[in-house]
C-alpha cells in the first residue's frame, strides 16, 4: 500500500490530498485574507518600479539628451541598456529566489533599483545614465520573475487569479504615472521619484511573512506553519493544505538538481512549451514596439502630434486592467486570453490598414483617427489578458523544484522578445508599415490557436493540482 500510494505521489498527487483541498472548511476558505492583501500590496510595488522604469525615457528624452549633450544614438543606448540588465537578472531571477527567498531576492531588487536611481540623479555624462540604467534594468528582471511567484504562492486558489493580475496592473499604473509626472517634473525629479516603491519594498518586506511553499521546501517546519497561519488567519485550519503542501515538497525533495537540459525532460515539457510559448506570443504580437513608439507611430499615421493619442495610451491601461484583474477568476485564463488575442488582432488590423490607406492615398481624413482607434483597441485587449495572463500561468504551472530554473528561462525569452521587438520596430516601419502591423496580427491569431490547443486551464486548482495535471 506505501508503495502504491508513492507512486501516486510521483505522478502528481495523492487523491486523498487532492479531495482535502477541495473540500477545504469555511474557516480556511473564508480566513482573514488581511496579510494576503498586504503581502500582495508590498509585492507588486515591485510592478509598479517595473512600469516606472520602463516610462521613464519617455517623457525625458530631450531633456535629458539636451542637458547633457547626448546624441541621439548615445540615448538610444541609454533607452535600450535596460533590457540587457532585465535579460541577465530573468537569469538569475529563479535561483537567487531558489536561495535566499522571495522576500530576500525582492530585497535585492529594491536594492539594485535604488543604485540605479540614484546613477541617473547624479549623472554628468552617458556612462552613469547607462551604469544606472543597467541597474535598474537588472532590478525589474529579478521583480519580473519573483513578484508573479510569491503572489502565486501566498495567494488561496479562489483568489490566486486577480490577486496575480495586480502584478500587471501596477506595471501599467508605473508606467502611466511616469508618462504623466515626467511631463511636469525634470528628468532628474522623476528618477528620484523611482526610489519610492523600492523603500516601500524594503519596509514592507518586515511586517509580511516569506512564502509558505518555499519554506517548506528548504525545510523550515516551524516558519512554513507559522507563515501558512498569518496567510489564512489565526483561527483558520491549515491542516490539509499545509499536509497537500508538505507532500509535494517530500517527492520533489527526492528530484535530482534540476538543470536547464533537464527541462526537456517528457514530463516537463508541457509546462516548459505553455511557459516559454505564451512569452514568445505575447512579445510578438508587437506589444513593445507599439508601446515604446506609439507617439511616433501617430504622427506616422498622419496626426501633427501624438501627445493626445500617448496621453490616451496611458490612461486607457488602468481601468483595462482592473476589468482583467476583475475578470481573470470569473471567466478563467483560457477565455480571457482568447478573448483579448482577438481583440489585438483586432487593433493590428485596423491600424495596418490605416497605414495601407494612407499608402494608397485613399480616406486620408479617416486614416489618423483608424490609427489611433486601433492601437488603442490593441492596448485596451493587451491590457485585459494577453499582458497579464501569462504571467498567472507562468507563476502556477511549474513544480516548486523546477521553477527556479524554468521561470528564470521563461523570463529570458520574454525580455530577449521585448528587445527584439523594440529594436526592430522602426527597420519594419521603413519597410512596410501596413506589412508590420500584419505580422503582429497574425502572431495574435497564432495565440488563439495556441491556447486552445495546448494551454490548461488554472482557474480554480491548487498548484500542486496543476502541476499534477501538467504531468498526467
Amino acid at each position: 500500500m506505501a508503495i502504491d500510494q508513492h507512486k501516486d505521489v510521483e505522478h502528481g498527487l495523492e487523491k486523498p490530498f487532492i479531495h482535502k483541498a477541495n473540500c477545504l472548511d469555511s474557516d480556511q476558505q473564508n480566513g482573514s485574507i488581511s496579510m494576503v492583501l498586504l503581502s500582495t500590496c508590498v509585492a507588486v510595488c515591485g510592478s509598479f518600479q517595473f512600469g516606472s522604469c520602463v516610462g521613464y525615457t519617455s517623457p525625458t528624452q530631450s531633456a535629458i539628451r539636451q542637458d547633457l549633450n547626448l546624441s541621439i544614438s548615445e540615448f538610444s543606448m541609454f533607452g535600450s541598456i535596460i533590457t540587457i540588465g532585465a535579460m541577465i537578472g530573468a537569469v538569475t531571477s529563479g535561483r537567487l529566489a531558489d536561495y535566499v527567498g522571495r522576500k530576500g531576492a525582492m530585497r535585492m531588487s529594491a536594492v539594485f533599483c535604488i543604485t540605479g536611481w540614484l546613477a541617473v540623479y547624479f549623472s554628468m555624462e552617458a556612462l552613469f545614465l547607462d551604469v544606472g540604467r543597467f541597474c535598474t534594468g537588472y532590478g525589474i528582471g529579478i521583480f519580473s520573475y519573483v513578484v508573479p511567484v510569491f503572489i502565486a504562492e501566498i495567494a488561496p486558489k479562489n483568489l490566486r487569479g486577480g490577486l496575480a493580475t495586480l502584478n500587471q496592473l501596477m506595471i501599467v499604473c508605473g508606467a502611466s504615472t511616469a508618462y504623466i509626472v515626467g511631463s511636469v517634473v525634470t528628468w532628474r525629479t522623476l528618477a528620484l521619484t523611482g526610489l519610492i516603491p523600492c523603500l516601500l519594498i524594503l519596509v514592507g518586506l518586515f511586517f509580511v511573512p516569506e512564502s509558505p511553499r518555499w519554506l517548506a521546501k528548504v525545510g523550515r517546519k516551524k516558519e512554513f506553519e507559522s507563515a501558512l497561519h498569518r496567510l489564512r488567519g489565526k483561527n483558520a485550519d491549515i491542516v490539509q493544505e499545509a499536509n497537500e503542501i508538505q507532500a509535494s515538497i517530500d517527492v520533489l525533495l527526492d528530484q535530482p538538481k534540476v538543470r536547464i537540459v533537464d527541462l526537456f525532460d517528457p514530463k516537463y515539457i508541457r509546462p516548459v512549451t505553455v511557459g516559454v510559448g505564451l512569452m514568445v506570443f505575447q512579445q510578438f504580437g508587437g506589444i513593445n514596439g507599439i508601446g515604446f513608439y506609439s507617439s511616433e507611430t501617430f504622427v506616422a499615421a498622419g496626426f501633427s502630434s501624438g501627445k493626445a493619442g500617448t496621453i490616451a495610451y496611458a490612461i486607457i491601461q488602468v481601468p483595462i486592467t482592473m476589468v482583467g484583474a476583475v475578470l481573470m477568476d470569473k471567466s478563467g485564463r483560457r477565455p480571457l486570453l482568447m478573448i483579448s488575442s482577438a481583440g489585438t488582432c483586432l487593433g493590428c488590423i485596423l491600424t495596418g490598414a490605416s497605414f495601407f490607406l494612407k499608402e494608397q492615398n485613399l480616406l486620408a481624413e479617416c486614416v489618423p483617427f483608424l490609427a489611433v482607434s486601433g492601437v488603442l483597441v490593441y492596448i485596451s485587449a493587451f491590457s485585459v489578458g494577453t499582458g497579464p495572463v501569462p504571467w498567472v500561468v507562468m507563476s502556477e504551472i511549474f513544480p516548486i523544484h523546477i521553477k527556479g530554473v524554468a521561470g528564470s528561462v521563461v523570463v529570458l525569452v520574454n525580455w530577449l522578445g521585448a528587445w527584439l521587438i523594440s529594436f526592430t520596430f522602426n527597420y519594419m516601419m521603413a519597410w512596410s508599415s501596413a506589412g508590420t502591423f500584419s505580422i503582429y496580427a497574425a502572431f495574435c491569431a497564432l495565440t488563439i490557436v495556441f491556447v486552445a490547443k495546448i494551454m490548461p486551464e488554472t482557474k480554480g486548482k491548487t498548484l500542486e493540482e496543476i502541476q499534477a495535471s501538467l504531468s498526467s
